[in-house]
């Protein structure tokens, strides 16, 4: 039998899980948003291509610093 106290629990993780899905989702829908805007800016196809590949590369390089501070922070095995 599943006490009312577990139910609120799943009840509670739930909500968690649906809000931080919403909050990840608004902040990828601002970030494309934004980086369409400055596509859209361009004036030929060809700059709108160059500018797409830069910001490719300023994210893999975002990525990448990410990568290293975490590596960083872990305690060597």
């Amino acid at each position: 039998m599943v006490t009312s106290s577990a139910t609120e629990q799943c009840a509670s993780q739930d909500t968690d899980l649906r809000e931080r899905w919403h909050r990840e989702r608004a902040r990828k829908e601002i970030t494309v948003g934004a980086i369409r805007s400055h596509l859209e800016e361009q004036p030929s196809s060809q700059s709108i291509r160059a500018c797409a590949r830069r910001w490719c590369a300023d994210i893999t390089s975002l990525a990448d610093a990410v990568i290293k501070a975490r590596q960083n922070q872990e305690p060597p095995e």
